[in-house]
């Protein structure tokens, strides 16, 4: 009893809340799962919209420092609101037109070895052929991924390039609104905290999580293609460079990240060097990721992200459904923007914390007053220090 008893202590539960708050009966949950999925699928069919406004505001989140130092250097608001604006369009540019240069000279390399490609899966679909499985039914079940209709994938993807056009539309469109509301957004946040401190709080923690997440994930990921890099170098991997950013972008990718970096500079190892050559690059790579970014990069993020890794994945799977490509992206910021405005501010769904926090006990103290000065500091505005802390 006294074990049960602690457990909900820990994360901030008492059997009295309980009693209080009970379960939702079936036609609650039935109309909350019907929201839910009627929401999703507005998000779906104005994806084109939504995310690219969101990734401008995280990237706005994860500059605002920027702007704040300017303000205390006496510069004007506006001036260092523009300045802040121009400065995140400037890195939408370069990343975008990285990944444009890595995809297109992948695409452009990996067909010149469209011969070896198919040797290499007729010479899989043998060795399984041999250890008992049926060829023609492995001939159906891997169509899907044979040389033809891999390249003719990395094809559309080159040809498609063009549709980031638009995104870079969206986002250029809402970095000019957002920048327009950047000076008055401490009056904003002020006059908010009053009315409902504990939606601002969340704001608040959100706003640290997103921007702590970017900044070191960004950090990480360069250490990692660097590394990477020379690693490609030495084994004699062509277009190490091209690997190498292709390794920073899919850092940003939570789960299997990681593995869509390592397949194409493995497959060219494998194809130019031998199989040595490629395993070298598939465990080189293998123990640079799990070093830096399973082992010393969570020391420095912390609980700027905050869920387990299952709910990591979930949150990939569902969020490029509903966003496509960009979703992957935006994938754990998205999850991070729900759980702050819909289950931290309510007391009553503290048990849902329970199940997706990588550490429960850290949200049994959500929503209370201790957590208001992590809102002025993360915004770093001296007008919300006074306001919440008057």
């Amino acid at each position: 009893m006294s074990e049960n008893h602690d457990a909900t202590q820990d994360v901030g539960i008492h059997p009295a809340d309980d009693r209080r708050g009970g379960l939702p009966n079936l036609a609650i949950v039935a109309i909350i799962l019907a929201a839910i999925a009627l929401t999703l699928g507005l998000f779906k069919d104005l994806q084109s919209i939504i995310a690219p406004t969101f990734l401008a505001m995280n990237l706005l989140i994860a500059a605002y420092p920027l702007y704040g130092l300017m303000v205390k250097a006496r510069i004007p608001k506006m001036v260092a609101a523009v300045t802040t604006g121009l400065a995140v369009f400037v890195v939408v540019i370069v990343g975008l037109g990285a990944v444009g240069w890595s995809v297109t000279e992948m695409v452009q390399t990996l067909t010149g070895y469209s011969d070896q490609f198919r040797n290499l899966y007729e010479q899989g679909i043998a060795l399984l052929a041999q250890l008992g499985f049926d060829q023609e039914s492995l001939m159906n079940q891997l169509q899907s991924i044979s040389p033809t209709s891999v390249l003719g994938v990395a094809g559309s993807i080159l040809s498609n390039a063009s549709a980031a056009s638009g995104i870079v539309v969206v986002i250029a469109i809402a970095i000019v609104f957002m920048v327009m509301d950047l000076p008055s957004m401490g009056q904003r946040l002020g006059l908010t905290h009053r009315l409902h401190p504990t939606l601002t709080d969340s704001i608040g923690s959100l706003v640290v999580g997103i921007r702590r997440y970017w900044v070191v994930t960004t950090v990480f990921g360069l250490i990692v293609a660097v590394l990477d890099f020379f690693v490609l170098i030495l084994v004699g991997v062509p277009l190490p460079l091209v690997w190498a950013v292709l390794s920073f972008i899919t850092n940003y990718i939570p789960n299997i990240g990681f593995i869509i970096g390592v397949v194409p500079p493995a497959l060219l190892a494998l194809f130019e060097k031998g199989p040595v050559a490629a395993l070298i690059v598939v465990i080189a790579y293998s123990v640079l990721n799990f070093v830096i970014q399973s082992i010393i990069q969570p020391k420095f993020t912390g609980d700027a992200v905050g869920i387990t890794p299952t709910v990591s994945f979930l949150s990939l799977l569902l969020w490029t459904w509903v966003f496509g490509a960009l979703g992957a992206l935006i994938a754990l910021p998205a999850t991070l923007a729900v759980k702050a405005l819909l289950i931290d501010p309510d007391p009553k769904l503290k048990w849902v914390n329970a199940f997706i926090s990588n550490d429960p006990k850290t949200t049994a103290g959500a929503g209370t007053p201790r957590r208001r000065r992590t809102t002025s500091s993360a915004l770093g505005s001296t007008e919300i220090d006074a306001k919440l802390e008057g």
